[in-house]
């Protein structure tokens, strides 16, 4: 381990993330990770990391760092205008930096969350066998919290990386889209012909009252039918209908049991789309089948075969 970053400004809210924790699920702990897990493992394959490695999740605004040792980078996700010494750095592409280089942010112009990667991976607080913040429980990544002016970050092993490696743009998410793919789910019945359209019909705006752990959705109520629903598992990406009417989508910080209805899944392709999502957006739900929701996440993991490759 060694230093690699000092850390000027913070940003609005940046953490140290990887995969999660989901073998900890059956112990009542969120899976938590990365929000945007497609953008996490390509911003670490560019830079030849383990897919699992920790990462800086950037929100909304990205931080300042100064490098305090030569490494390799690579920023995926939102486009959050990174700049290196003042000038554009290039996204979903691995760029050097050397010490004394200032890495920052201009402002956001599309998404909520870009990726740092860093060769060799960023080293943080191990819980549960993951470097995840999970900020609820004060754990993981940079001791629990969101990273702080004056922190200074370490890389978790030594590696070597080449620049200019890069994810085709057309192999990259389309974060402009406002539409989600999902599959029915467990309590789709509960839901009338009439709230069936207006799930997969109409328009919802993503409420300021939205984290990690969910997004809760403003539109027409819903109304479920039906006895009272005993808790059960959940997942991300699971659409849940409380008795407000409003539907809550579930994201990596979700609690891991509950008894609100599940009237549907957001797909897994769709998820990196859903984590790049602010409050205020629109978002659409499109009904899918298991084959079509199937062939897109192929086409994701496709993509990401094509960095694994020396």
């Amino acid at each position: 381990m060694r230093p690699v970053f000092r850390v000027e400004q913070p940003g609005l809210l940046t953490t140290i993330q990887d995969l999660g924790r989901l073998g900890a699920i059956a112990g009542g702990v969120p899976p938590g990770g990365a929000m945007d897990r497609f953008a996490h493992r390509v911003a670490n394959l560019l830079v030849r990391n383990a897919v699992a490695d920790a990462t800086l999740e950037c929100t909304i605004s990205g931080p300042s760092l100064v490098a305090l040792a030569r490494c390799t980078l690579a920023i995926c996700g939102a486009d959050l205008a990174p700049r290196l010494n003042g000038t554009e750095a290039p996204a979903w592409t691995s760029f050097h930096m050397s010490e004394g280089d200032r890495l920052s942010f201009a402002g956001r112009r599309l998404g909520a969350r870009a990726y740092i990667a860093v060769a060799g991976g960023f080293d943080g607080d191990r819980w549960l066998g993951s470097r995840s913040t999970y900020l609820l429980a004060k754990r993981g990544g940079m001791h629990g919290r969101a990273l702080a002016a004056g922190d200074v970050l370490e890389v978790a092993a030594e590696r070597t990386a080449d620049a200019g490696r890069s994810l085709e743009p057309s192999l990259r998410p389309d974060y402009g889209s406002r539409m989600l793919q999902a599959m029915a789910g467990p309590h789709m019945r509960r839901l009338d012909a009439d709230g069936r359209r207006a799930l997969f019909g109409g328009a919802w705006r993503l409420s300021t009252d939205s984290d990690r752990m969910g997004a809760r959705l403003d539109g027409a109520p819903l109304t479920t039918v039906g006895d009272e629903v005993l808790s059960f598992g959940l997942v991300a990406g699971a659409i849940q209908v409380p008795g407000s009417g409003k539907p809550i989508l579930l994201l990596a910080d979700h609690q891991t049991a509950g008894g609100y209805p599940v009237v549907a899944t957001v797909v897994s392709a769709s998820m990196p789309i859903a984590g790049q999502l602010v409050p205020g957006d629109e978002v659409a739900f499109e009904l899918v089948t298991a084959a079509r929701a199937t062939a897109r996440r192929k086409a994701l993991n496709d993509a990401l075969a094509t960095l694994s490759a020396p």
